[in-house]
């Protein structure tokens, strides 16, 4: 007995269509995307206004969080301006709407404001929320596609997104309208860093791992202490230099006056090209090389790498009003993942 035929699914009619998605539509397809998100971002740039600026204002004066939040895709995109603002100096945190009817709410506090994202204005789980910023008196701000919404009509500044065609040609999956949020959210946040002074430090602060923080690092913070320091004065002999030199393993020698202050370095290189029977009987004084490059220690440590590298070195002495406080190697920068 024959077996019965299997239905074709979607995706199998999909391939046995002559292939008609060549690769060609394919490019043409994304470009016409690209090209319409990022007119509707110009259109979006060109539109702010003064809810912008009151948003900023807002939220820089708060003393709790900007708790953001928002239902499907504007909920993914609420996750990534609060993990944006927190990382720029503006603490922040993602509220789940449907969790929020079970407890969630109390995660909010009267200091707190609320960035609730809403294309339509009308999403149902938000409901609870926007009651219970109205009944304790929580800041409410919308990203939303129609200010006539319920959302746009109880917040206090409503950023209103431009009429967008979304990218999706169905017209239906979250697309234009998602893009314009997220660079709205971009936006608010480097408004809130630029009114705060935060600076690259502060950065590093709230991204001590990875790459962000690794080129964050500062030079004092991976130096080599002052126990650590090679040092001796000019008429030091060479053969005490030499027995210093390879007890700190840092491949040179520095050479102080008598107030500590750096006045030459004698590398294994110097030593090398002055190899000659009388080498220990001369002092550290003679074969030096005078005014070394230094480097402080609160330059970014990638700035030491940058300098060892163009000037083919691998060690720079960290000196503090002349003095040498410290030493940065090579190899510590690239220990630290600093590359």
């Amino acid at each position: 007995m024959s077996q019965p035929a299997l239905q074709e699914g979607p995706r199998a009619r999909h391939r046995s269509h002559d292939q008609s998605a060549t690769c060609g539509d394919a490019l043409a397809h994304g470009r016409a995307v690209l090209e319409l998100e990022a007119a509707a971002l110009a259109t979006l740039a060109r539109a702010l206004d003064g809810d912008f600026t009151r948003a900023v204002a807002l939220m820089q004066g708060l003393e709790g969080r900007v708790v953001c939040t928002g239902m499907g895709k504007s909920g993914h995109i609420a996750r990534k301006i609060a993990a944006t603002l927190s990382s720029t100096g503006t603490p922040a945190m993602y509220v789940h709407p449907g969790e929020a009817s079970h407890g969630d709410l109390g995660m909010i506090t009267a200091k707190d404001a609320v960035l609730a994202l809403s294309n339509s204005g009308e999403t149902a789980e938000l409901k609870d929320l926007i009651l219970y910023t109205r009944r304790f008196a929580i800041p409410l701000i919308a990203m939303i596609g129609r200010r006539d919404s319920t959302l746009g009509r109880e917040a206090e500044v409503a950023l209103v997104l431009p009429d967008f065609t979304e990218a999706c040609p169905l017209g239906l999956a979250p697309t234009t309208s998602t893009t314009a949020m997220l660079a709205l959210g971009d936006a608010l946040a480097v408004a809130l860093l630029q009114s705060a002074g935060f600076t690259p430090q502060h950065f590093a602060v709230f991204h001590p791992g990875g790459k962000l923080g690794s080129q964050l690092m500062r030079v004092e913070q991976l130096m080599r202490g002052p126990a650590d320091l090679p040092l001796v004065t000019p008429d030091c002999p060479m053969s005490e230099a030499l027995v210093v030199m390879t007890e700190k393993c840092l491949g040179c020698v520095g050479v102080t006056a008598t107030d500590g202050r750096l006045l030459g370095i004698v590398t294994d290189g110097d030593i090398r090209r002055r190899m000659g029977p009388d080498l220990l009987h001369r002092t550290a004084g003679e074969l030096m090389t005078e005014g070394p490059l230094t480097i402080a220690p609160d330059v970014l440590a990638v700035e030491a790498l940058t300098t060892m590298n163009g000037k083919a070195i691998t060690v720079l002495f960290v000196v503090r009003d002349g003095v040498p406080v410290g030493a940065v190697h090579l190899h510590d920068c690239l220990r630290a993942g600093i590359a």
